[in-house]
C-alpha cells in the first residue's frame, strides 16, 4: 500500500486528486496540506511514502518544502505536480530532491502509474522537464554541480565503473527499478543493489536520481 500525502494550496485540486486516487486499491490517501509549513508538519505526523507537491504555495513554496523533506525525511519520495515547466522551476525542484516532475494536465491513469513507479524507486519526468534537464546537463561544464570528491575528472570516475556497473547505470537512467534491472540482466535483485551501491560510491552521488542525471550528462542512455 502506497501512503500518499497531497500538498496544494487549492482545495479543488486536492479534492479532485482525492476523488480519483482514492479509487486505487494500492493507494491510501492519508492526508492533505495547503501550504509548505503544513506539509512538513503532516509529513512528520503521518509518514507518507509519496508526497504530491505543488510548487506555488504560501509560507514555504514547493521547492523549499521538498528540500526540507529530503533533508529531514529522506525516505519520502516527492513528486512535483505543477503548471510550471521552465528552468526556474524544473532544475531547482530536481536539485531539491524531487523524484518526479509532472504537469497538472496529466491523465489520471498516467499519474497513478507515475506514483507507483516513483514509489518503486524510479524517476518520473514530464517530457518537457526531461528535455530541460538534458539541455542543462549537456551544455554546462558542471559549474552548478557539486565538486567531485578529491577533484577527480568525471571521465576518470566513469572509467572506475565495471562493465556491469555501467550497464546498471544505463538501466537506472532509462527508468528501471531494481526488479526490472535484475530481469533485464538475469541477475538477482540483491546483486543489483550491490552494483547500485558501488556505482553511487564511485561516482560520488547520493542517490539514483543524481546517478541518472550523471548518466544523461555523459551520454549513457
Amino acid at each position: 500500500m502506497i501512503r500518499l500525502l497531497i500538498a496544494d494550496d487549492h482545495a479543488m485540486v486536492r479534492r479532485g486528486l482525492q476523488v480519483f486516487l482514492a479509487t486505487q486499491p494500492d493507494i491510501e490517501m492519508i492526508g492533505e496540506a495547503a501550504n509548505g509549513k503544513e506539509t512538513l508538519e503532516r509529513a512528520q505526523l503521518l509518514n507518507p511514502d509519496v508526497v504530491l507537491m505543488d510548487l506555488n504555495m504560501p509560507l514555504l513554496n514547493g521547492i523549499e518544502t521538498t528540500a526540507m523533506l529530503a533533508k529531514e525525511q529522506p525516505h519520502m519520495k516527492v513528486i512535483v505536480l505543477t503548471s510550471f515547466i521552465d528552468n526556474d522551476h524544473v532544475l531547482p525542484a530536481i536539485r531539491a530532491g524531487a523524484k518526479g516532475y509532472l504537469l497538472k494536465d496529466i491523465e489520471p491513469e498516467d499519474l497513478v502509474t507515475a506514483i507507483r513507479r516513483v514509489h518503486q524507486g524510479q524517476v518520473e519526468l514530464h517530457p518537457d522537464a526531461a528535455g530541460l534537464l538534458m539541455t542543462h546537463v549537456t551544455t554546462t561544464e558542471g559549474a552548478d554541480e557539486a565538486p567531485e570528491p578529491g577533484g577527480h575528472d568525471e571521465t576518470m570516475l566513469l572509467d572506475k565503473l565495471t562493465r556491469r556497473e555501467q550497464e546498471v547505470l544505463q538501466l537506472i537512467a532509462s527508468g528501471m527499478n531494481n526488479r526490472e534491472i535484475s530481469e533485464a540482466l538475469y541477475i538477482t535483485e540483491k546483486t543489483v543493489k550491490t552494483h547500485v551501491s558501488h556505482l553511487l560510491d564511485k561516482l560520488g552521488v547520493a542517490d539514483r536520481t543524481q546517478a541518472a542525471i550523471y548518466a544523461l550528462k555523459h551520454g549513457i542512455v
